[in-house]
């Protein structure tokens, strides 16, 4: 395994655990891609190549026959105006208002390392092939970076542009990744949604022309996230093709699928070039965010370990990734606005003695945030109602055996606040248009420098001088008016510049504070991503915690995500988004899909009640490294029948634990059968629901029955052991 190059035949051969992907120089001096899928031998793979006579084609000149045209090849970066008529994966336009583009191979290099990306987050990695391109009309030199991993069925991809020519060279479009694939039966997956039911699943035939997904809000949105997959129209959950793409980047994306008149496929992903445009000067250099590609033939199960396993390993903070993740109290849904030192310290003294081990005071601790209407932007502490600031508070939880967090919103201002008072101009907007407002705010202008270092320093200095453990990140709103008062003619990219300024506050507090856990939040889910994860472990998964939407939610995500990237509380009811009810155990039972948590009032909680919660937080520990290390198996999905069932299993294979819920109680209902998945076939398995061991090639042959409880959106557990 690893990166090969057969100069014989010009041939680049990258092999990941159990996948080949391979492209080669052309004679024409282009790069074609040949092969993505299941390994194969490191052969000559031109007899792949499809060409015919077609009219109407423009072919390449020097070409001998009338077939050598760039719109029958599959290729790896792709230009306009060389007889490619498909989406391009670059546009630059020269001096001379040109757009068009002839990219072709200079050199290559094997990197013993994954080179960092400049400004940006992406994951870690070892041998890393780097392809130097060159554009001889416009001066401009392109390096396609690719990675391959031992462990995992995962191709990363980026590209770097630099302008080497005299004259400043104007960037129009940057993707990260092109990927062609030579057939057209796929049909195209994507996350969609909106606040508080993010990350539904959606699935389609792709049609001659375009499907695209995509953002133009300043965020990766919970309306669409930057994750997409092409998979075969009989993939399941564990047969079939499947091959996922996410984009390692918070701000405005694209995914794009292009089936042309040839019946072949591209895909394409990157930063969206929706008003984007990026101007380089001579010998400056521009990079795109990193594509993470997985091909699974083991359905969408098999794609979603290997995303889960890449995440774990490579990019998610190797400080916490594996650690035990706080079960966290949150005040938000209990007080909101109104507290003061009394009742946090006895919000405090409740969860004593559960097991909950961390207290997060949520909004309204600071400047004078007694509503949503004001404060923001003022990080000092409000000692009208934290009477001596929050030293009161840490104390009464770190001396209970709580850490403690604090919530902040660093990237949003409130008109009514002493910050905006003394810079009006900080915000994003079009002096003389009043603003759009989204929750009574608006966004501060991260692509200015003084308020990157005020951020910075506001942030830095309450986490110096308070005893913290533990951050909430929240941001509020995505972004109009599209404008920095800053930047005149660079606004074009304002969206880009204002996200790598969220990645330089990013860096400066997470790594400036290595010993705190954040944990990411944007009105919930609505900015949860593969960059968020690098700086934050995991991220509030929704606002929406009514159980059975939880279900929805997370079934969803986790298509991507490992469920430990996914912050999961137990809430009260009616729940405060739906009006639902459902039982306190089956409110515990999802909850522990993920980070555990609760928020809700305990101290309204009888003794019998908090008894409850105290063995809630022992059962998740019986599971806890099953969420943070364990193999997911989906068998059930909420979004097809009455029933949600998830499998987590070891990956030693002797602990796995299903569960399931029954959404409605059906009168003379059917019996409900799991089949379960990732056990060792030769193996005794104690099965807690039977009270009895039977072979682990029983249990996923013949299955489990499932008995519930009486009534709706019930839950159970079962435990497999391996004995």
């Amino acid at each position: 395994m690893g990166i090969f190059y057969d100069k014989t035949i010009g041939t680049f051969f990258l092999e990941s655990k159990d996948v080949t992907y391979a492209f080669r120089v052309t004679r024409f001096g282009f790069l074609e891609h040949l092969y993505f899928g299941k390994r194969v031998a490191r052969e000559d793979l031109s007899h792949v190549e499809a060409l015919i006579g077609r009219g109407q084609e423009n072919v390449l000149p020097d070409s001998e026959k009338r077939i050598h045209s760039l719109n029958q090849y599959l290729n790896e970066c792709p230009t306009y105006g060389r007889s490619d008529n498909r989406e391009s994966m670059l546009a630059v336009c020269d001096d001379r208002y040109s757009r068009i583009s002839e990219l072709k191979y200079v050199s290559h290099k094997i990197l013993p390392a994954k080179p960092a990306i400049d400004g940006m987050p992406s994951s870690r990695g070892g041998k890393t092939l780097a392809v130097t391109l060159k554009d001889a009309l416009n001066g401009s030199v392109v390096t396609l970076f690719y990675t391959a991993y031992d462990d995992v069925p995962v191709i990363t991809r980026r590209m770097e542009i630099e302008n080497k020519g005299k004259k400043p060279l104007v960037i129009t479009r940057a993707y990260s990744a092109c990927l062609d694939l030579c057939d057209d039966d796929w049909q195209a997956l994507s996350l969609y949604g909106a606040w508080a039911r993010e990350r539904f699943i959606d699935r389609t035939p792709l049609h001659h022309g375009i499907w695209e997904i995509d953002s133009k809000r300043c965020s990766s949105s919970g309306q669409l996230n930057p994750f997409a997959a092409l998979v075969r129209p009989h993939t399941t959950e564990e047969n079939g093709e499947a091959i996922g793409v996410n984009l390692v980047y918070s701000g405005d994306f694209t995914v794009k699928a292009q089936v042309d008149q040839d019946e072949t496929t591209r895909l394409l992903v990157g930063i969206n070039d929706y008003d984007f445009e990026w101007t380089l000067g001579k010998n400056e250099k521009f990079s795109t965010p990193e594509a993470v590609f997985v091909y699974s033939a083991d359905g969408l199960g098999g794609m979603s370990r290997a995303f889960h396993d890449f995440y774990r390993n490579y990019l998610i903070n190797d400080r916490f990734v594996y650690a035990a993740r706080p079960i966290v109290i949150n005040n938000w849904e209990a007080t909101y606005f109104n507290f003061d030192n009394e009742k946090l310290c006895a919000f405090i003294d409740s969860a004593k003695g559960t097991g909950i081990n961390t207290f997060v005071l949520d909004d309204g601790w600071f400047g004078k945030r007694n509503n949503d209407k004001a404060g923001l932007g003022d990080w000092f502490i409000n000692t009208d109602k934290l009477e001596g600031g929050l030293t009161t508070v840490i104390n009464h939880a770190h001396e209970s055996g709580l850490k403690f967090g604090l919530w902040f919103e660093p990237e949003m201002i409130n008109v009514d606040s002493d910050l905006y008072r003394e810079h009006p101009d900080w915000i994003v907007a079009l002096p003389d248009l009043k603003p759009c407002a989204g929750r009574d705010q608006q966004i501060l202008d991260l692509t200015r420098k003084e308020v990157r270092e005020y951020v910075i320093k506001v942030v830095s200095d309450i986490l110096k001088n308070n005893a913290i453990d533990y951050v909430k990140w929240d941001m509020n709103r995505t972004m109009t008016e599209n404008f920095s008062q800053a930047l005149g003619e660079k606004n074009k990219a304002m969206h880009h510049r204002y996200i790598l300024g969220l990645y330089e506050i990013c860096e400066a507090l997470v790594n400036g504070f290595p010993h705190i856990f954040f944990e990411g939040c944007a009105s919930g889910g609505c900015r949860f991503d593969p960059a968020m994860l690098y700086y934050f472990p995991q991220i509030w998964t929704s606002d929406d915690t009514d159980a059975y939407m939880r279900t929805l939610i997370q079934y969803g995500t986790s298509l991507c995500y490992p469920l430990s990237a996914m912050s999961c509380h137990v809430a009260a009811c009616p729940n405060h988004q739906t009006g639902r009810n459902t039982p306190f155990a089956s409110r515990a039972d999802i909850a522990h899909l993920g980070a555990t948590g609760y928020e809700l009032d305990l101290t309204k909680f009888t003794e019998e009640e908090l008894e409850e919660v105290k063995a809630q937080v022992n059962k998740y520990n019986e599971m806890s490294d099953l969420v943070l290390k364990g193999d997911l198996y989906r068998l059930a999905s909420p979004f097809e029948g009455n029933y949600f069932a998830e499998q987590l299993v070891s990956k030693d294979g002797k602990f796995s634990r299903i569960t399931v819920m029954r959404n409605l109680n059906l009168p003379n209902g059917i019996a409900f059968r799991v089949y379960p998945k990732g056990l060792d076939e030769k193996a005794d398995y104690y099965v807690s629901s039977l009270g009895r061991a039977l072979k682990g090639a029983t249990i996923a042959g013949a299955g489990l029955v499932v008995n519930f409880d009486r009534g709706d959106f019930v839950t159970t557990t079962i435990d497999l052991t391996r004995k």
